[in-house]
């Protein structure tokens, strides 16, 4: 899967479906092996955002041109709007940090990040009913264990959001919906209460700055580690972005006269349609490539929110 370049001082450790990491090379020793955990070699990490797009647990070819490039951007922009929740950037001027320069060829597409010990939850927060939200409010009324009034349709905006985490699984597992009980178990009781407040705190204010953009926040998904350091909860990650977010135009939303218009969102919605009406997802059957069409019109859909978003900054 990985295709990740060499960096001058950096070493290449890992690679998801579309991001690689780097730590610098001065961190690694002889004595260290690789076990799979790269956080462990450095007080950074280099995040790299690629261009490559993935749905349904596989990473597709073609890649979205500009794609790593403008999500990088829309998080740092998002950072910058929240300038009171602790995040993991890190500076290289940083008086602890030493650490190699970040390489021209990816600086618009890599984030210097200070290492996190990451909860192993996805704090997603729902605004309105859609996508697997919805098929489960048809099946049982209530989503993530919340009940629901009864009588809700698709895209209909919740009486107010609500959080329904999800357990990360290791590498190669699905992720799974849990209680909020459940986070309890898994983290604690004091830091599952931060993570819940914190992800509705941030969903409530980003819906406000979406909403002078001509935007809806439908959903979107956080994730927090605790710094090193102090302990304290940080967000982390990509943060309010086409990729870890579901965003609708307000107009068409209000305008629009099948669902399909009204809730057009600004991501790979297109790519996961094509897929799903050209691919039957065998688990050993490879996916097929994406048309030039697609490409294009994902990486429109793409850019449009980066303007939206960013215009004026």
């Amino acid at each position: 899967m990985s295709d990740a370049v060499e960096l001058p001082g950096w070493t290449h450790v890992y690679s998801g479906k579309v991001r690689d990491l780097y730590v610098p090379t001065a961190a690694l020793d002889d004595d260290d092996t690789w076990t799979g955990d790269p956080l462990r070699l450095s007080r950074v990490v280099l995040v790299v955002a690629t261009d490559r797009v993935s749905a349904y647990d596989r990473v597709l070819e073609p890649a979205i041109p500009g794609k790593g490039a403008m999500l990088t951007a829309i998080t740092r922009w998002w950072f910058d709007q929240l300038p009171e929740v602790p995040n993991h950037l890190a500076y290289a001027e940083d008086d602890r940090l030493v650490v190699p320069a970040v390489p021209d060829s990816v600086a618009d597409r890599a984030a210097l990040c200070r290492t996190l010990d990451m909860f192993p939850i996805e704090c997603v927060v729902r605004g309105f009913l859609t996508g697997g939200g919805w098929k489960e409010y048809e099946a049982t009324g209530a989503i993530g264990g919340i009940p629901l009034p009864e009588g809700l349709q698709n895209g209909d905006r919740l009486p107010a959001p609500i959080y329904t985490p999800a357990w990360k699984a290791p590498m190669g597992e699905h992720d799974e919906n849990v209680s909020y009980e459940r986070t309890v178990e898994l983290v604690g009781e004091t830091v599952a209460e931060q993570l819940r407040e914190l992800s509705l705190e941030i969903f409530e204010h980003a819906s406000v700055i979406a909403e002078t953009r001509g935007l809806i926040l439908a959903d979107t998904k956080f994730e927090f580690g605790a710094d090193r350091d102090t302990g304290i909860v940080t967000l982390a990650d990509e943060v309010l972005t086409s990729d870890s977010s579901r965003y609708w135009d307000a107009e068409a939303y209000l305008t629009g006269a099948t669902p399909a218009q009204r809730m057009a969102s600004f991501d790979k919605q297109i790519v996961r349609d094509w897929l799903a009406a050209n691919w039957d997802q065998g688990a050993f059957e490879a996916p097929p490539t994406l048309p030039h069409e697609i490409v294009e019109r994902t990486a429109e859909r793409y850019r449009a929110l980066f303007d939206r978003l960013t215009a004026g900054a």
